[in-house]
């Protein structure tokens, strides 16, 4: 019986794969055969996310680049062909947060946010599917969105509507990538403790979470790796696209 999560052959780029969260997801792909290529806007990060995932046995290189300069994802882009030939799975993973209230909110950091969480995604994803196009290469895109997506959270309104037009964006290129056998699909992950939210996570709002989380705990960087795996893979996937698959210990399960 084959492997519905055997990865091997694939190769990934894992944008914002230096981060948390992108970091996880991305040893998770390469722990089941993928070559990734992690690419961050930190090269530094992203040189021991590969050394990482070389202490175990994976194959990935770093790549630098930064999703709000797109001259810089385009040069990202050409390197990771020059060294791998071209990629079958895309996995976006930037992020940035901010806990301004609504009515303290400048033009300038909603700016700053919706360049990195939704632009940066948006035409990072035009210019890797575009070459996987080129190249009649079926794959996976998955889209990392939020719980603040779905169920309005207070102190992160720009980051909470940029990733409610991730999960927008998603269903539509599910459909305009569909005739080239590119799926596109979203995570939802609940509160996992990262760099960018840690801000906001005061002994009130910890208790706020927990009581609408019915797994009563946080989700661990490790715990969205299945996920991933499974959302990449065309034997276990092949016919989800569309989709915006929830990782939340119930959360979203709960009314608030």
């Amino acid at each position: 019986m084959s492997n519905l999560f055997d990865l091997t052959g694939k190769i990934a780029v894992a944008i914002g794969g230096n981060s948390t969260l992108g970091a996880s997801m991305a040893k998770g792909l390469a722990a089941h055969g993928a070559t990734v290529a992690i690419v961050g806007r930190n090269l530094e990060k992203a040189e021991a996310v590969v050394k990482d995932i070389e202490a175990d046995g994976g194959s990935a290189k770093a790549f630098q680049a930064d999703v709000s300069d797109l001259e810089s994802v385009e040069k990202a882009a050409k390197d990771i062909e020059a060294w791998s030939g071209g990629w079958d799975i895309v996995l976006n993973a930037p992020g940035k947060n901010s806990s301004t209230p609504f009515l303290e909110l400048e033009t300038d950091e909603w700016d700053d946010i919706m360049d990195v969480n939704l632009r940066g995604l948006v035409f990072a994803t035009q210019i890797f599917a575009k070459r996987m196009i080129e190249q009649e290469r079926k794959g996976s895109i998955i889209n990392i969105s939020s719980v603040s997506s779905t169920t309005p959270l207070s102190r992160v309104f720009t980051y909470s509507a940029s990733k409610a037009g991730v999960n927008s964006v998603t269903q539509y290129l599910a459909k305009e990538f569909a005739p080239y056998s590119i799926r596109v699909n979203a995570i939802i992950p609940g509160f996992f403790p990262a760099e960018q939210n840690r801000k906001i996570l005061d002994e009130s709002r910890i208790n706020s979470i927990m009581n609408h989380t019915p797994m009563e705990r946080f989700g661990e960087p490790e715990e969205l790796q299945g996920a991933a795996i499974y959302l990449a893979s065309d034997k276990a996937s092949g016919f989800v696209t569309g989709s915006l698959l929830r990782v939340d210990g119930g959360y979203g399960s709960m009314t608030i």
